[in-house]
Parts: C-alpha cells; sequence; structure tokens
C-alpha cells in the first residue's frame, strides 16, 4: 500500500468515528430534552379511565391516601347517579377499627348517604388479596357490574388483576382518581411518586406471573 493511500484510509476512518460520534452526541442530547414528553407519555398512557355509565355499585380500593382523593371521586360519581351504593373496602386495623371506618367519614362528609354505604373491611394484603374478597362479596351481593375507584397510578394493575379473579358474568370498570402525590404530568420529580410508578410498574409484572394462565372475565 502507498503512503497515500495510507493516509487516504487513515482519514477516512478518522471521519467515519467522528461522525459516529456526532452521532450518538446528537442522539444522546434529543433524548435528554425529550425525556419529559417521554415520561409525560408514559405516565398517561399507564393511567385507565373507562367508568361504565351505570353500575350495581362503586367499590373504593383500600388504602385511600392523606387527601380522601378516591372517597372524592366516588362520591362524584354516585351524586352523578351512576350507581345507588358505594361499597368501602379496607384493611382491618384492630378487632374493632378498620379503614373503611374513615372511608364512612369521607364519603359522607362528601353527600353520600349513611344508609348508601356498605362497609367491606378485610384482611386483604395487597390487591389480588383485595379483588378476592370483593369480587366474593360481590357475588354475595348479586352484583353483576362495578366501577372500581382507585387511584390513578394504580388503575391498570388494579383492572389487569380484577378482570381475571372476577367471575365471567362480572362486568368491572375503572374510574381513576387524582392522586395529591401523584401528578402525570411531572411525577419524576417527586420521590414519592417516582417509587409509586415504579412500583406499580413492578407490581404489574409480579401480577402477570402469578396470574398466568387465567383468562380474561368478559361480561355476558
Amino acid at each position: 500500500m502507498t503512503p497515500t493511500l495510507s493516509r487516504r484510509k487513515q482519514r477516512g476512518g478518522a471521519i467515519a468515528t467522528l461522525v459516529s460520534l456526532l452521532f450518538l452526541v446528537a442522539l444522546f442530547a434529543t433524548i435528554y430534552l425529550a425525556r419529559h414528553p417521554i415520561m409525560r407519555f408514559a405516565a398517561e398512557s399507564w393511567i385507565v379511565n373507562e367508568p361504565a355509565a351505570k353500575a350495581d355499585a362503586i367499590v373504593i380500593l383500600g388504602d385511600d391516601n392523606f387527601y380522601a382523593d378516591r372517597a372524592t371521586h366516588a362520591a362524584e360519581l354516585f351524586r352523578q347517579g351512576t350507581a345507588p351504593v358505594v361499597v368501602a373496602s379496607g384493611r382491618r386495623l384492630r378487632p374493632s377499627a378498620s379503614i373503611t371506618d374513615l372511608m364512612e367519614h369521607d364519603l359522607i362528609e362528601r353527600g353520600v348517604p349513611k344508609e348508601s354505604i356498605v362497609r367491606l373491611p378485610n384482611d386483604a394484603d395487597g390487591t389480588r388479596d383485595e379483588a378476592s374478597a370483593i369480587t366474593r362479596f360481590a357475588t354475595e351481593r348479586r352484583y353483576k357490574k362495578l366501577i372500581l375507584v382507585t387511584s390513578n397510578y394504580h388503575t391498570r394493575r388494579a383492572r389487569y388483576i380484577f378482570q381475571r379473579i372476577a367471575p365471567p358474568d362480572m362486568e368491572i370498570s375503572v374510574a381513576s382518581a387524582r392522586d395529591g402525590d401523584f401528578d402525570p404530568e411531572r411525577w419524576w420529580e417527586k420521590r414519592k411518586s417516582t417509587k409509586d410508578f415504579l412500583g406499580e410498574m413492578a407490581g404489574m409484572l409480579e401480577a402477570m406471573w402469578e396470574l398466568r394462565g387465567k383468562g380474561q372475565s368478559t361480561p355476558n
């Protein structure tokens, strides 16, 4: 190989390396600049909000947050005439006290008559246990259509679990309650909301593994 050809080859290799580096820099810069829209899209796509127009019962999943956002949204749906009763599901804290006590108080404070509130204290350890308790209770009460009210970041996993736990003739829909600690447009800016969102994604993977082989329930 002549010295001239060798120098041309070296220059060609240097130019190719420079172009590759510039491409990588441009790619990473684009990702960096677009990170906020991407993270907003991820959270907004994760949230499910498809409540049925009418149902036999509105069910609040426990535990509600400090602001009682789930109870607030359930009360709004009740006042719209979506269902005749609101089921307050919550963990037992002691033999004589449970999360349902707080939920009942919050619902009454927001305009739901006490006689329209059905208390459902339970010993659920997670959404899957709660789904089993609620669907058994609904079957006993002959509720065929349920609207689940839960925090926005929890909606997709809740729907997935309930649709696989519920009997085939039970229709499940989900209503997203805003959450004072989780803003889908800026969730990555707070440690708690980041933990909630990433925890939900991990929880979904766990639910998909645990419920593999279970078919999605479909209403008649």
